[in-house]
């Protein structure tokens, strides 16, 4: 039985819907688990950030108390003290900028400064309160 060269050129023509709706669930699928993993990867490289952000500003204060007979800043002075010379008591004997500009968390908030220090075994506490934006228990320090 030969077809008719009208219904032959019919079925060539291109793809059907259920194999349309195939390739866009198959891509929707593909795209969605990428997504998924994208999503896990920035949240580990926030909190690499936050390690390095912290190292950093450990190295910045240790040269802060070197330069100032080993005294770093008080509590009211705080990391600010590393960016502009701080206009409280104690003043700094040897200050200069030990930072361009205020360093800020990966969700835009400030490092937090402690001094004394209640949960490092260093001199001070440095510490990002996360994402929630509060001092709790899933902060993130230099302890």
């Amino acid at each position: 039985m030969r077809l008719n060269p009208d219904k032959r050129k019919r079925r060539t023509r291109g793809f059907t819907l259920v194999e349309l709706v195939i390739v866009i669930t198959i891509i929707a699928v593909l795209a969605g688990s990428g997504i998924y993993l994208v999503v896990g990867f920035i949240d580990d490289a926030k909190y690499q950030r936050i390690d390095s952000d912290l190292k950093a500003l450990d190295i910045a204060l240790k040269a802060y108390e070197r330069n100032n007979y080993f005294k770093p800043p008080t509590q009211e002075q705080g990391l600010m003290a590393l960016v502009e010379r701080p206009s409280g008591d104690p003043q700094p004997e040897r200050w200069r900028a030990y930072l361009e500009e205020e360093m800020l968390d990966p969700w835009g908030a400030a490092y937090q400064y402690r001094f004394p220090a209640q949960q490092s075994s260093k001199k001070y506490d440095i510490f990002s309160f996360g994402e929630d934006g509060v001092e709790s228990e899933d902060d993130i320090g230099n302890w």
